[in-house]
């Protein structure tokens, strides 16, 4: 059984959410018949993280809304990983600016990893005059002080921590979560990072490593299967790396133990840290889904030397091969960045040969984004774009095959699948254990489990009828 962790000066106290929740309370008076509406860039804790504003707000007494043309207090949740996911952000807030000109009561906000960062922080400052609050990614616990101060405020208001990033960074407990998804649901376990890759901006943007206390992470998890959640995804920049008392692999297992059916999902290992007992409890708990999200980034020793990932291609390709044996029909999928300074012929060749020998269902693939304060940013050697889109080509062109072979085995199998109902394109559809989506021929209610006989496959999705 998991222990209960020790509790550190990052854990905000309970006196504090106590004042939070009074001050959401006396702000229902003003907020009475006003609607807010959180806009979310990036990945899963991103949209996690929105979920916790958006809670935040109903408790302030907000009326939550999707259409930002209807809303009152309007927050974006950025992202800082890719330039591209920045951009978007502040080309959102540029469309803002017609709407504060025709009404000046409506309050603007920025938050996030871009809010994070200095020079970006600086941008808004002086290029969008009209967002009336930004604040930190450490900070969403203090949103009914923030929201109470940016309505009394006739100025900008920041609410930005000014320690350095190793040292900031916050636990908080008790504040309410408005989820998106009445059968799926995530659950950070810790947050933060000390890897320091070297293109990566998460460490100055969450801050160090900080894990929740495995006795509130299990009380969530039960709660929810208590609630009919089926989907569960733990939460972390390196969930390998969790310490609130056990281990991971400990975690993962105690969560997948309470009674009903239902899968728990994990994202994002670190090779360094996924370890053979994490592997082992996924081949040995059924309601432990068969999916292993696992980074390599590179298939170049030399390109993963210059990116500080701490390991080797023999290393990983070691991992790799352990969590397909010991999980015959686990799906298997990764990250690679395409264009990384100095990236040769030579070391895309090995990048091209590695997810060959590892067979990969999917690949999420990017081409390489300076990110300001990296040590990669500084690098002699960054690679024409044009360069990078050939190379980002011929790996999707290759992976598009090698996905659609690993598929043919499950044509003829029985796929237990959790329904998504009917899709955009109008099909309905649900994900298998193995997160693989699959397309079936009669409508079963989203969040209901089914039976479905795989037919016909395509590179990233299983066709089949419900038995």
């Amino acid at each position: 059984m998991c222990g209960d962790g020790i509790l550190m000066e990052e854990f905000i106290t309970q006196q504090e959410i106590t004042k939070q929740y009074d001050i959401a309370a006396a702000l229902k008076g003003e907020t009475a018949g006003k609607r807010a509406c959180v806009i979310t860039f990036g990945c899963q804790q991103n949209e996690h993280d929105s979920q916790r504003i958006a809670g935040a707000l109903q408790l302030c007494g907000y009326e939550l809304t999707d259409d930002s043309s209807l809303a009152d207090m309007i927050i974006i949740n950025t992202c800082a990983i890719r330039e591209h996911a920045e951009v978007r952000a502040l080309s959102e807030a540029g469309q803002f600016k017609g709407r504060k000109q025709q009404n000046r009561s409506i309050k603007i906000g920025v938050c996030g990893c871009m809010a994070q960062q200095a020079h970006r922080r600086e941008q808004i400052y002086k290029s969008y005059p009209y967002v009336d609050f930004i604040f930190g990614t450490d900070m969403h616990h203090r949103l009914p002080e923030i929201v109470q101060t940016v309505l009394n405020s006739k100025k900008r208001v920041s609410f930005i921590t000014d320690k350095p990033h190793n040292e900031f960074g916050v636990i908080s407990e008790g504040m309410p979560v408005c989820r998106d998804s009445k059968y799926k649901a995530w659950v950070p376990v810790m947050y933060g990072c000390n890897n320091f890759c070297t293109y990566c901006v998460v460490p100055y943007a969450r801050g160090h490593e900080r894990s929740r206390n495995s006795a509130d992470v299990l009380a969530e998890v039960k709660g929810l299967v208590e609630q009919g959640y089926k989907d569960i995804t733990l939460l972390g920049q390196n969930v390998n790396s969790y310490n609130g008392g056990c281990d991971f692999a400990t975690l993962l297992t105690q969560c997948a133990s309470f009674d009903g059916e239902y899968r728990m999902r994990f994202m994002t290992s670190h090779p360094k840290d996924a370890s053979s007992a994490l592997i082992d409890a996924i081949a040995q708990n059924e309601k432990i889904a068969k999916h292993f999200h696992l980074p390599v980034q590179s298939g170049s020793n030399r390109i993963l030397k210059l990116m500080n990932r701490k390991y080797t291609r023999e290393q990983y390709l070691e991992k790799a091969f352990e969590i397909k044996q010991k999980n015959p029909d686990i799906s298997l999928t990764t990250d690679i960045i395409i264009g990384f300074p100095t990236e040769t012929d030579e070391d895309f060749a090995d990048t091209m040969s590695l997810v060959k020998q590892v067979g990969f269902d999917m690949i999420y693939t990017f081409i390489y984004s300076p990110r300001v304060g990296t040590v990669a940013a500084k690098m002699e050697g960054q690679i024409p774009k044009e360069v990078s889109n050939q190379r980002f080509k011929a790996l999707s062109d290759m992976e598009n095959d090698l996905a659609q072979e690993l598929n043919y085995k499950f044509i003829g199998k029985k796929m237990r699948v959790l329904s998504d109902g009917i899709s955009k394109n109008g099909t309905y559809c649900g994900r298998c254990t193995q997160n693989k989506i699959v397309n079936f021929d009669k409508p079963i209610p989203a969040g209901e489990f089914a039976d479905v006989l795989i037919e016909t496959v395509g590179s990233y999705q299983l066709n089949g009828k419900i038995i």
